[in-house]
């Protein structure tokens, strides 16, 4: 719900890039409770209805098994592209030209597809897609997924012609449902609730799990295509350096910032002014009334960190 890259909301981007290719009224979103009302208002082309606000947050699993649940309810024939609204991505329509390719694969041959994306350096915190025979065309069988691998290991998968991960996926509804009942054991003995509507029973039985893990590292039905747009995750505060201009001193300033002799820092102002003097290497956030202060390195543990706030200030991190 941020403007981390250009000058809308990622949410918004996100809805915008889907134009020409998912119509409003067929688009799902899956978000919590506490960000329901927002979305809604982010979104006013979207229905109401299409914005699921999940009873417990159980990863990614369990939220895109409720939302192709749904999908299929809508439309027995439907075709369901999986996003996250936390990416940067350089160019649209080459995006839309490869979720196109993603779902006419999944229809075509009957698989879940995800879409791997050219390393551009060794990065420890994406998962890799090693490709294997050729399925058709640029569509290809999943050989391997590598989860988080070590420096060493990136760099190996890179000369091999390994993927990142994007966690771009297409399925029929069909296919993943069936799939859901076969492999996802986490998920699959309480489907009985889900579909008899009874979502809070379904999301208080389940087993959080990735959709990666329960589906796509345990299906023999999974494929790949490559996507060639520029993409990244813009899952911490420091991947800003990656999306946004740095300055002669590579820092991101975003709001109204002032530097003295600081270098390499992220620091996001959205209210009120932030002053860095002699400093290197720092994330500084003021939002929300909430103010963090902590290292590059340290901002891909903020997920632990909300873990352990005192909830008078974790709301405020909503």
């Amino acid at each position: 719900m941020l403007s981390l890259s250009g000058d809308s909301p990622l949410l918004i981007q996100t809805a915008s890039r889907l134009e020409g290719l998912v119509p409003p009224e067929r688009t799902l979103i899956i978000t919590g409770r506490p960000l329901q009302d927002e979305t809604r208002r982010l979104l006013p082309q979207i229905p109401p209805e299409n914005v699921l606000a999940e009873p417990r947050a159980a990863s990614t699993a369990p939220a895109l098994v409720w939302a192709t649940a749904v999908a299929e309810q809508q439309d027995s024939a439907a075709t369901v592209l999986s996003l996250h609204a936390d990416w940067y991505v350089g160019d649209d329509a080459l995006f839309r030209n490869t979720a196109s390719l993603a779902m006419d694969v999944a229809e075509k041959h009957d698989v879940l597809v995800t879409v791997g994306v050219e390393p551009t350096r060794p990065e420890t915190g994406y998962g890799y897609i090693l490709p294997g025979d050729e399925l058709e065309g640029e569509a290809k069988r999943v050989q391997e997924f590598i989860e988080k691998p070590d420096a060493e290991r990136a760099v190996h998968l890179m000369s091999s012609g390994a993927l990142w991960n994007s966690g771009l996926f297409a399925w029929t509804a069909q296919r993943f449902l069936a799939e859901t009942r076969a492999v996802a054991h986490e998920v699959a003995p309480h489907m009985g609730a889900l579909l008899r509507g009874d979502v809070e029973a379904f999301f208080a039985a389940v087993v959080p799990v990735a959709v990666d893990v329960s589906h796509f590292e345990r299906s023999e039905r999974v494929a790949c295509v490559p996507g060639r747009y520029p993409w990244d995750d813009v899952g911490t505060w420091a991947a800003l350096g990656r999306v946004r201009d740095e300055d002669e001193s590579n820092n991101v300033l975003v709001g109204d910032v002032f530097q003295r002799h600081a270098e390499g820092c992220v620091i996001w102002a959205d209210r009120g002014a932030i002053v860095l003097d002699g400093v290197a290497d720092l994330v500084v956030v003021h939002a929300n009334g909430v103010t963090l202060v902590t290292t590059k390195e340290r901002s891909a543990h903020l997920k632990d960190l909300i873990d352990e706030l005192p909830e008078e200030i974790r709301r405020h991190t909503q």
